[in-house]
């Protein structure tokens, strides 16, 4: 009998998220989203804990979807199923984002490039560079991370990069890489690498339009703050 009470209680409960979920997704906490997704992937469990316990251990719903499989499974409850259903949902979001820039010249749709960059970059615990390539008309045509690297570093190859856009007949590139620290103010390095590649590009007639610089705190870029 306690059994059963306790599924009902499961589905009574998971009802009423569903049909607020449905009214008005913008009212679910942050947790109350996660417990929904989950129960698609353990219909027959309490995953409200679990939920709860992604957050505490990933810190944000950004740091939870930036997450790779690996990590969530060691999460004490966490299989490859709801592990899955995590993943799915962060694909998703980052595609829709990634849309929105792919549809419009780059230049003239910075935020929705910036918030691309911030939802699939951000809450990376390693530091990531990567390449946007542009056409004549400033239309996105190839996205590409170069190299990946440890903590607080990710080599930059300024032939590798130039070479690439020469491939792709790229007219211009964008760089940009994340801090894992979560603040974007730019090192003495990142400064130096820019303008190497800019001078490497300008011989071949491929402007470099900016460097941008992800971190949980924000953002910067480089041309912005005057430094290319």
């Amino acid at each position: 009998m306690g059994d059963e009470s306790q599924i009902d209680d499961r589905a009574g409960h998971r009802g009423r998220l569903r049909a607020r979920l449905l009214a008005d997704a913008d009212g679910l906490l942050d947790h109350e989203l996660v417990e929904y997704l989950l129960a698609l992937a353990i219909p027959r469990r309490d995953t409200k804990p679990l939920a709860k316990a992604l957050l505490r251990e990933f810190g944000t719903l950004g740091g939870l979807f930036a997450a790779d499989a690996e990590a969530l499974m060691r999460v004490d409850g966490m299989g490859e199923g709801a592990a899955a259903a995590i993943r799915i949902a962060a694909a998703a979001a980052v595609r829709l984002l990634k849309s929105a820039v792919a549809t419009r010249p780059v230049l003239g749709n910075w935020q929705a490039l910036l918030d691309y960059l911030r939802a699939d970059m951000a809450h990376h615990g390693v530091e990531r560079f990567r390449v946007l390539h542009l056409n004549t008309r400033n239309m996105l045509i190839r996205d590409e991370v170069m190299s990946q690297g440890t903590l607080d570093e990710a080599a930059v190859h300024v032939r590798e990069v130039i070479r690439r856009a020469l491939e792709l007949g790229s007219a211009a590139i964008i760089l940009v890489h994340n801090h894992p620290s979560g603040d974007p103010s730019p090192s003495r390095a990142d400064i130096d690498v820019t303008r190497s590649v800019i001078e490497a590009g300008k011989r071949l007639g491929i402007a470099v339009h900016d460097h941008l610089i992800i971190g949980t705190q924000g953002h910067v870029s480089l041309r912005g703050q005057g430094l290319i």
